[in-house]
């Protein structure tokens, strides 16, 4: 299983001990880190490496600088579907046919998702998580040539809850997405993604972490986080994936054909 964090805070705050305390859980997913930042207006700068968070000399020197943003997604990785290198890496980005660049980390694996297949040609590793972006950019894309222009913050919302709860039968799909804006996250495997609220920042992480108070995310569910405040909660879709050792034997025999 990987591991995700993520942050979304009214005002630039230093995260680096939070940082240093979440890759420091990465003897245990080994399969390599990733970071994404997100400047005001700009592009998402994304670092990442196919290598353990706790043997990587890019990350020490990337934490011993202050890492002041309001917003971030990190990730470390424990691999299911896809080679150990970096186009595997977690975090991911696409644009849409608007030019808005999403950016998605996901812990999971789909077990259901056939059709997810059609974006082996494009996408530029080889893993489940990418075609996952490509799909729900793609479901925005179709929303925004209907509307023929580009999607609102709340238009975005519903059709990401709505592709998300589709995508979730039969499948594990804890995410955190970004799309320049908006901080988005998803849960739907039991006590594996966690919420800590501040007066003006919010953070998500898989695991509890050291510092702060934490509690569930609302459980298959899509909740939007801006500008440190929770700004949006979809009503729970109910595909709660419940593990099963038969799903993932399964996935490793198909993978390794491909």
């Amino acid at each position: 299983m990987c591991e995700l964090l993520g942050f979304s805070s009214r005002k630039r705050r230093r995260r680096n001990e939070l940082l240093r305390e979440f890759y420091s859980h990465a003897e245990a997913h080994p399969h390599g880190w990733g970071l994404a930042r997100f400047p005001d207006g700009g592009a998402p700068s994304i670092e990442k490496e196919p290598v353990c968070a706790t043997c990587s000399h890019g990350l020490n020197r990337l934490l011993a600088d202050p890492v002041e943003d309001r917003t971030f997604i990190a990730h470390i990785r424990l691999a299911t579907v896809g080679h150990i290198e970096y186009e595997n890496c977690h975090p991911f980005t696409a644009a849409d046919n608007r030019g808005r660049v999403w950016t998605l980390a996901h812990n999971g694996t789909i077990f259901n998702g056939a059709h997810l297949n059609d974006y082996m040609g494009i996408q530029y590793g080889n893993t489940d998580s990418e075609r996952v972006l490509l799909h729900l950019v793609d479901q925005i894309n179709v929303a925004q040539n209907h509307r023929r222009n580009a999607l609102g913050e709340a238009e975005r919302f519903d059709v990401l809850a709505a592709a998300i709860a589709e995508l979730a039968q039969g499948n594990k799909l804890n995410l955190l997405v970004h799309d320049g804006e908006v901080l988005y996250a998803h849960c739907n495997f039991r006590d594996t993604l966690h919420v800590w609220r501040e007066a003006d920042a919010v953070t998500f992480s898989t695991r509890p972490l050291s510092v702060g108070t934490w509690e569930p995310v609302a459980f298959t569910s899509l909740v939007a986080a801006k500008d440190g405040e929770i700004a949006r909660t979809s009503p729970p879709h109910g595909n709660e994936y419940i593990y099963n050792p038969e799903d993932y034997r399964l996935v490793y025999m198909n993978f390794a054909r491909l």
